[in-house]
């Protein structure tokens, strides 16, 4: 069947409309530091049902659901998404997943596996409340929405780590290889639910198409990827570029997608492995990279987005109960899980709480994944939308989350841990006197017995001295203790503890960090002795006549410390 020329014409208008809308919106999200995508969706519920529907239904009905309008409409929204899952893909460094293997498996497992017992548990058990009718398959529906709450949203959570310059730094890392596992995860088990609601699609019934898809899997990313890094770098010598090589790209991201339809799961998931295989290439220019995601993200993509706002009416289907227990249960799922996960594989109870909050993400992933569902009617309306407010909502917050647990890990430095009730002027003469005076602070603050936390300081003062240099020394002790514990002993006649310059120590500062945490505890010896970096400056601590002022004196030396290497760094 042909469009006519008047459909051709409402056509080409409605994507017109739909692109105008979509940028104009998103710039206005970008210039108060949203993302974008909130108002290319916002575009989509004023030109669809909730808005534009209500006000001039006519309109709304002539531009969006003449029949064969609509069906052009929604053939170029199919192929947007298979475009941006293929993009997504390009994203995954499966080099970055093998490094972190032992701390990505546990935060990428527990992260799918905790939300999607919750997820499942809660809507199989309680239907109704997760917005079940009495119709319809209960057990599918279950699945969907355990793997609606486990998924993340990669493209998301890339972006707000760069936003916070986290991206290549060790946390970084781990978050956005826990992501690519996640996302993989999650696609393949959405994917096998298609393929259990849909048994016999193609003729093909479930068992097989779980084997189709576990072989597609294992031959694009441990065959196909070779094959395609070989392909790759004769398509960049020999044909024109970058021509040649987005459309390679293309072309195998549709035989892909392809593919995983013929075999009974979505399009999108053939698109979304093809693009991780395309992703690990090292043929892969970043100007190909780059033209490719400008061009889908900026044409494709918006959409895709504004084409969400138009299925629905988000007031008449606006369920305030159900929008609140999906966020309930997609915060304490994936935040919970992933946060485990972190401090399972050794990691500390901010940087887990970090990791977890930067896993939280769904964004567009959720929002599709929410649009797959409603279209092969595991879901209604209602809970379309409760999953598309969920999306938005944990991409919004996830960004001052972790940079809040990020703020409170930094918080653990020297001037920080400082109290006045942890500093007292000594006038003791010995070494064991001293360390006495400090170790019964501790032990009356952290509830240890004093036995116990001057053994472990004693071997340490045996094995090593702790004085080092500049009228400094510093005993330290790794503890079982939960946060670092710093007390000051300032003994202004001196007190021999082996420093190397010969000088006594004048101020005595005992240092104990958590057992395991190696690098906190370097930290923190470092900002001690940068402190005590010359003899002036421990005079001038040294000298002080009560604890506030001590305080005050290190942190004034710290600052204009700071502010002298700031300058010279500048200089250079």
């Amino acid at each position: 069947m042909q469009l006519t020329a008047e459909q051709i014409t409402i056509f080409l208008v409605a994507l017109t409309i739909m692109l105008l809308a979509a940028k104009f919106f998103s710039e206005i999200f970008v210039k108060l530091n949203q993302p974008a995508v909130i108002g290319e969706i916002l575009a989509g519920i004023i030109l669809g049902p909730t808005v534009l529907g209500m006000i001039s239904p006519d309109i709304f009905e002539w531009l969006f659901s003449q029949n064969e309008v609509a069906l052009s409409i929604d053939s170029l929204i199919t192929l947007s998404v298979i475009f941006l899952l293929l993009v997504s893909g390009l994203e995954v460094d499966l080099s970055v997943i093998f490094k972190n293997g032992k701390s990505v498996t546990s935060i990428s497992s527990l992260g799918i596996v905790f939300p999607f017992i919750i997820g499942f548990g809660v809507s199989y058990f309680f239907p109704s409340l997760m917005g079940k009718e009495q119709t319809g398959d209960h057990f599918a529906f279950s699945l969907f929405m355990g793997t609606a709450l486990s998924i993340s949203a990669l493209p998301v959570i890339a972006k707000t780590l760069i936003d916070l310059n986290l991206l290549k730094t060790k946390l970084g890392l781990i978050i956005i290889s826990s992501a690519m596992i996640n996302d993989f995860l999650g696609w393949l088990l959405f994917s096998l639910i298609l393929g259990l609601i849909g048994a016999g699609l193609h003729g093909i019934n479930f068992i097989y198409t779980f084997i189709f898809t576990l072989l597609f899997v294992i031959f694009m990313l441990f065959i196909g990827r070779r094959i395609i890094n070989i392909l790759l770098q004769k398509v960049n010598n020999k044909l024109s570029f970058p021509g040649s090589s987005l459309s390679f790209i293309l072309i195998l991201g549709l035989v892909g997608a392809s593919f995983t339809e013929l075999i009974g799961i979505h399009a999108v998931f053939g698109a979304f492995i093809v693009g991780v295989a395309f992703g690990d290439s090292v043929h892969l220019k970043d100007e190909t990279k780059e033209v490719l995601h400008q061009f889908i993200t900026n044409i494709f993509a918006p959409l895709f987005f504004v084409s969400i706002g138009l299925k629905v009416n988000f007031i008449s289907n606006f369920d305030f109960v159900l929008v609140l227990i999906v966020l309930v249960l997609a915060f304490i799922g994936k935040v919970v899980g992933c946060s485990l996960g972190a401090y399972l594989s050794g990691f500390k109870k901010n940087d887990s709480y970090a990791i977890g909050f930067g896993m939280n993400s769904r964004g567009a992933m959720e929002i599709i994944l929410a649009l797959l569902g409603l279209q092969f009617g595991l879901i209604k309306e209602s809970v379309f939308i409760a999953l598309v407010i969920m999306a938005l909502v944990t991409s919004l917050v996830s960004a001052p989350f972790m940079n809040y647990f990020i703020k409170a890990k930094n918080k653990l430095n020297f001037i920080n841990l400082l109290n006045k009730n942890r500093i007292l002027f000594s006038e003791k003469n010995n070494k064991t006197g001293v360390l006495g005076e400090l170790v019964e602070l501790a032990s009356k603050e952290l509830l240890i017995s004093k036995e116990e936390i001057l053994k472990v300081i004693n071997e340490r003062e045996n094995s090593f001295p702790t004085g080092i240099a500049n009228h400094l020394a510093i005993p330290h002790a790794k503890i079982n203790i939960e946060q670092p514990f710093i007390a000051v002993a300032i003994n202004k006649n001196g007190i021999d503890f082996g420093a190397e310059d010969g000088l006594p120590a004048k101020a005595i500062i005992l240092l104990l960090t958590p057992e395991n945490n190696n690098e906190l505890q370097l930290q923190l010896l470092s900002e001690i002795a940068h402190s005590f970096s010359s003899i002036s400056n421990s005079l001038e601590i040294v000298n002080s006549n009560s604890q506030e002022e001590i305080i005050n004196k290190i942190k004034l030396l710290s600052n204009a410390k700071a502010s002298l290497t700031s300058a010279s760094s500048r200089q250079l």
